[in-house]
């Protein structure tokens, strides 16, 4: 945007150039102090700024100099930099929740955020008779323990289609979004805007995997690494991502992290969400707690590759005790927004 004239922004527009310039992993630590109302709207202004000119940046970073201090090394803005920021602050699921609501067409989906309210029982009945295709764009938006009450009313065979087509989701477009809401508009009487769609994917497939029977869910994996062994491979990975640490006992979280480097674990640590860092910290002793924080502390601005790296080494080791047996992962998952 290269007549972006700054003086004429909004002071919610100027604080968004400000968290595209920064780059995602120093935005997301101020996205995280906001509540998602104001995260949204964040969001909407920084997908609107493409491309921010040097100068443009420098006015934003010397308006808020007094705030935060920070470098030049990211100006790309637009949509797919406010989800990797907001991915950052608050987890894959609320991040494609609140972009939905941020693409450029509309505010929703009206028609599908009023099927996500139904009980599943009702929601199976509506697209029972429907394309895998489209079960799995509703399934995309609905949260996991509803997506995977109507999964298991589906055949053997449609539930494999299904979850196929589930993780391939990345965004669909505005023709195939009203396609598919007048297929379900013959049988649901309702207004529908479309706009972009933003869900489903390895995430929607994990979740809804890890919300199933415990047998079904590992036949179902198998069964998609064998149609679409790469699919299959993200999508195992996928099913303990490093928030999901929160699911472990104290004394299987304790086991893990003394298998855990302590500078890896800081890095780790950048994105985690306040409820799990404080778990993180309650697992380890008091002096070990203390030098972790002042080391995440002095990190400054990391890399979302180099923290990516840190969480799946931290992953891995939570398989490998969990494959001799060492630690469970068994327990009711606790959901950390």
């Amino acid at each position: 945007m290269a007549e972006l004239d700054y003086t004429k922004l909004s002071r919610q527009q100027k604080l968004a150039v400000l968290l595209i310039t920064i780059g995602p992993e120093a935005a997301a630590e101020i996205l995280k102090q906001f509540d998602d109302n104001e995260v949204e709207m964040l969001c909407r202004d920084m997908s609107q700024f493409s491309m921010v000119p040097v100068e443009v940046q420098h006015q934003a970073l010397e308006e808020f100099s007094s705030v935060i201090g920070a470098s030049l090394t990211s100006a790309l803005g637009g949509l797919p930099y406010a989800q990797r920021a907001l991915g950052i602050a608050k987890g894959d699921f609320k991040a494609s929740s609140i972009m939905g609501r941020v693409g450029p067409v509309g505010s929703s989906i009206d028609v599908i955020k009023d099927i996500s309210e139904m009980e599943g029982r009702q929601i199976f009945n509506l697209v029972k008779n429907e394309q895998p295709q489209t079960i799995s764009f509703v399934l995309s938006y609905l949260e996991p323990a509803k997506s995977s009450q109507i999964f298991t009313l589906l055949s053997p065979d449609m539930r494999e289609e299904v979850i196929e087509r589930l993780g391939t989701i990345e965004s669909t477009s505005l023709e195939l979004v009203g396609k598919i809401v007048r297929s379900l508009g013959k049988h649901f009487d309702t207004k529908a805007r479309p706009t972009f769609h933003h869900s489903g994917g390895i995430r929607a497939v994990a979740d809804l995997l890890n919300n199933l029977d415990k047998e079904m869910s590992k036949g179902l994996l198998v069964r998609l690494e064998e149609r679409n062994a790469a699919l299959g491979g993200l999508v195992r990975k996928k099913m303990f991502s490093f928030e999901d640490l929160n699911r472990l006992q104290s004394s299987d979280l304790q086991r893990v992290l003394r298998e855990v480097d302590s500078n890896n674990l800081a890095v780790a640590m950048k994105s985690a969400s306040e409820g799990l860092r404080e778990k993180l910290f309650a697992s380890i002793s008091k002096r070990a707690a203390e030098s972790l924080r002042d080391e995440i502390s002095m990190l400054g601005p990391v890399r979302l590759k180099d923290v990516e790296t840190a969480q799946d080494a931290i992953i891995h080791i939570v398989h490998r005790l969990e494959e001799e047996g060492q630690v469970s992962l068994d327990a009711e998952q606790t959901v950390v927004a």
